[in-house]
């Protein structure tokens, strides 16, 4: 069985290599006033053992920036972000770069999900400016059906693989964080001929009974086994209400303290056990996680 390790989460890692405080556009704001942090975050994935490193582009969409005053600097912002990631990557030697794409709106919002159609448009516009920088799409955090299919049009106008990363309820791993079955997403991944489904910025345990349930489900219908299946997991305790509101930021999320890399690789095992092999870390999972996954798995 193929293995490919993402690397860890990002912003929280630029969090705590930087003095600033948190705030809405917080990696956007470092990679202009520090890209050598940036820089630094992904070289030390690649050294950690990482195959892939995504391009610190997550928060970069029109309405995000428009909302703090910076939307001239949509398209200088996505090209920085692949520029920075492929200079890691060219430093290391190999490797691929995979272009972030994150929701609109805001994180575990799907209520505020453009329609299809919308969405479609918004994530062709970004796939076009990162497309001749990466090797993949990768579009995390999607938490409702019509959220990914939105993005997932948008990313496919373009001959690049991409990857679907969505994020389901803490609490109940078998439904996305609208409600719906994460088993709905089979029929999108199938349908629109996409390349890897992943489980991404949930707790460990609920990433681990998604995974559970879309292999039975996966196994029940016979369905498309050339579709490659991922995870890669928080180390938040849950997201919180008050962090889905306008103007929050990290300060309210509070990290687990029971997530050590041994413990981490543990939950990662299970998950390979249940057919994942794109595997990585979210959100205060660091390089030093990463290097355990490289341990156990390469």
């Amino acid at each position: 069985m193929s293995f490919t390790l993402l690397d860890g989460g990002l912003g929280q890692e630029l969090m705590a290599r930087s003095s600033a405080k948190p705030s809405p556009l917080w990696s956007a704001q470092t990679m202009l006033e520090s890209p050598e942090l940036v820089l630094a975050v992904h070289a030390d994935y690649f050294a950690a053992g990482a195959d892939v490193v995504t391009t610190n582009s997550y928060i970069l969409h029109r309405d995000r920036l428009q909302t703090h005053d910076a939307g001239e600097k949509f398209s200088e912002l996505n090209t920085l972000a692949c520029e920075l990631a492929l200079r890691a990557r060219d430093a290391h030697g190999n490797g691929l770069v995979a272009g972030g794409m994150g929701p609109t709106g805001r994180s575990y919002r799907p209520d505020l999900a453009l329609d299809v159609e919308q969405g479609a448009e918004v994530y062709a516009e970004i796939a076009t400016l990162q497309a001749p920088f990466v090797d993949v799409f990768l579009l995390e955090t999607m938490s409702s059906v019509r959220q990914a299919t939105g993005a997932a049009m948008g990313a496919k106008t373009r001959n690049k693989p991409v990857w679907l990363a969505v994020s389901v309820d803490d609490v109940d791993g078998t439904k996305l964080r609208s409600g719906e079955p994460v088993t709905d997403l089979i029929s999108v991944v199938e349908q629109l001929g996409l390349d890897a489904l992943l489980i991404n910025c949930s707790t460990p345990e609920a990433v681990s009974t998604a995974l559970a349930t879309l292999r039975q489900t996966k196994s029940e219908q016979k369905g498309n086994q050339d579709v490659q299946i991922g995870a890669y997991a928080n180390g938040f305790t849950k997201i919180s209400d008050a962090f889905k509101q306008a103007g929050a930021t990290v300060a309210n999320l509070e990290a687990r303290t029971d997530l050590d890399p041994s413990a981490y690789a543990d939950f990662a095992q299970t998950w390979h056990n249940d057919g994942a092999t794109i595997i990585g870390g979210c959100c205060e999972v660091g390089p030093a996680h990463i290097a355990e996954l490289a341990r156990r798995f390469k």
